[in-house]
């Protein structure tokens, strides 16, 4: 038992590392053009799928290393909107795959339930956050500044995530890198992690 929880361990650590470095690049492919880039939210998607894939807590640590790390690289995004960035995605990350690892059963609907649940409660969290950087520089952190950039600027990346993330998740069901199942296979899991 002992050495198959080690096996998995250690498969999640390759798979959130692959993530991170995917949202380390993916962003240059849309990053040309900023506003093209602002509203896909390139770095929202590894991290929801680590989340998914690995557990939320290899989610959230992926999610709050992404900005920092591309910040240390690259000098973006620019600080100290990263360091707001940093506590969203890591929020994304944990949120998405506690609410879907802790579903009943693992299929679209607990998929969706969890990816909403996560955007929702992500976009909260980089609003304070943003509210108290702001405040620490001496700038005002407005309502519409949070409609604007929490939900009206990022509808094309929510719809890319409602649409991606679901299909890519049916793929890896479909090669066994991931499993939905129903009640069933949930308590028989249940009962050997207790």
């Amino acid at each position: 038992m002992k050495e198959t929880s080690m096996k998995k361990h250690i498969q999640n650590l390759v798979t959130a590392a692959m993530l991170m470095a995917v949202g380390i690049v993916l962003p240059f492919f849309t990053g040309q053009i900023p506003q093209i880039g602002n509203m896909l939210l390139p770095m929202h998607l590894p991290v929801i799928v680590c989340g998914l894939v690995c557990g939320w807590q290899y989610g959230g640590i992926v999610g709050f290393m992404l900005p920092l790390l591309r910040y240390i690289l690259f000098g973006m995004p620019p600080m100290p909107n990263g360091a707001a960035m940093a506590l969203e995605l890591a929020a994304y990350g944990a949120v998405c795959g506690f609410l879907y690892h802790h579903s009943r059963w693992k299929c679209i609907v607990s998929l969706y339930r969890s990816l909403i649940a996560a955007m929702i409660i992500g976009r909260v969290v980089w609003g304070m956050a943003s509210m108290v950087i702001f405040g620490m520089t001496g700038n005002l952190f407005t309502w519409q500044m949070f409609l604007a950039g929490a939900f009206l600027n990022a509808i094309p990346g929510i719809l890319l995530q409602l649409i991606f993330i679901p299909a890519l998740m049916l793929i890896l069901n479909r090669t066994g890198l991931v499993h939905f199942h129903r009640e069933h296979n949930w308590r028989k899991s249940r009962h050997y992690s207790d």
